[in-house]
């Protein structure tokens, strides 16, 4: 059965959610000089704990724990799901590394650059094929990584490690497949030894910060439990009432909060050979958004077709007969169907 369109006050909901999530993601810069003077080890460590322990009290009240025991009776899906805690505890450490040492554009280039990256494994990884206006999209890419490596007098190892490590991460959660706070549960459950052993570690050498430096001090450190679990929890309820095109669009809030901050917030300097790789790099997001809507335009006109003729085979012989010859003239329709369920 082809799923239901939602209706327009669940589609306002799920666009105020995914707005809020990725508001969020996009305001994180404003947050992680505030734990200062801790360093990004310590930040990182505390997220990883808080989030485990932020993660288990929604787990409690909306009571979903069923997924546990299935998930560890496949150590294939526990080891990936290990391996996707690995890549997103490197991308945190880079993120949070990066803005607390200046380099707030640079994220904000990391996740401009992401889809591209993302399209990139795909093709080396899954053999997928791409449209033209893709390949076309990932050679502005690549151009304009060179532009920035020129602007910035050597690669942009931030944005690059970012994209890189948040690509294969999310390509590791396509296979683990579980929904978002479950891998939320399952990831921060297996960082909660090592970040906890790393604070005990800082704490013996005299270099946590979260007993000396005051109260406020501790519960911003608390908080970065809550912060990384509220924009997850918002994108959750986004992703179920929200096409794919509109959360695809929406994304991209995240990153162009990060560059505004950066220019007119944190005053990073934007030399004209950096301004040409950003236009570079917007380019390429143009194409690969287009490319995506005229896909998606594509893929609901052949559901459309597909669901005619339908309807012409439940009328009787003789209505399918005068609906088969425009419906025979497209080819791929219930591929197109699914193309376009997908999508929703």
């Amino acid at each position: 059965m082809l799923p239901s369109q939602p209706s327009r006050s669940e589609h306002r909901t799920g666009l105020l959610c995914g707005v809020l999530a990725y508001g969020i993601w996009g305001l994180f810069p404003l947050y992680w000089p505030l734990l200062e003077p801790a360093g990004a080890l310590e930040i990182l460590a505390h997220r990883m704990v808080w989030s485990l322990a932020a993660v288990a009290v929604v787990l409690a009240v909306t009571r979903r724990w069923a997924w546990i025991r299935p998930l560890l009776r496949e150590p294939r899906r526990l080891a990936l799901a290990s391996l996707g805690a690995v890549l997103i505890s490197t991308n945190w450490g880079i993120y949070i590394w990066g803005v607390n040492s200046g380099h707030v554009v640079e994220t904000a280039l990391g996740y401009f650059i992401n889809p591209l990256v993302t399209i990139v494994l795909g093709v080396l990884v899954l053999r997928e094929r791409l449209r033209p206006v893709q390949w076309a999209a990932v050679a502005v890419g690549v151009a304009a990584v060179v532009v920035l490596t020129v602007g910035y007098g050597k690669p942009p190892w931030i944005a690059l490690g970012l994209a890189a490590t948040f690509a294969a991460y999310g390509l590791i959660k396509k296979k683990v497949g579980l929904g978002g706070l479950e891998s939320m549960a399952t990831e921060t459950a297996v960082q909660f030894l090592p970040a906890l052993a790393m604070l005990f570690f800082l704490g013996g050498q005299g270099r946590s910060t979260f007993a000396s430096e005051g109260t406020g001090h501790a519960l911003l450190l608390v908080g970065t439990g809550a912060i990384t679990a509220l924009p997850l929890i918002s994108f959750g309820a986004a992703a179920v009432r929200l096409p794919l095109s509109v959360l695809g669009m929406l994304q991209y809030l995240a990153p162009v909060f990060g560059f505004v901050l950066g220019i007119a917030v944190f005053h990073e300097e934007m030399p004209a050979e950096r301004w040409a790789g950003f236009a570079l790099v917007w380019l390429a997001l143009a194409l690969l958004t287009w490319d995506g809507l005229a896909a998606a335009r594509r893929g609901r006109a052949r559901l459309r077709e597909a669901r005619a003729k339908a309807v012409a085979a439940a009328s009787g012989p003789a209505a399918a007969g005068t609906e088969s010859g425009p419906a025979d003239t497209g080819t791929g329709a219930a591929d197109g169907a699914g193309a376009a369920a997908s999508t929703r």
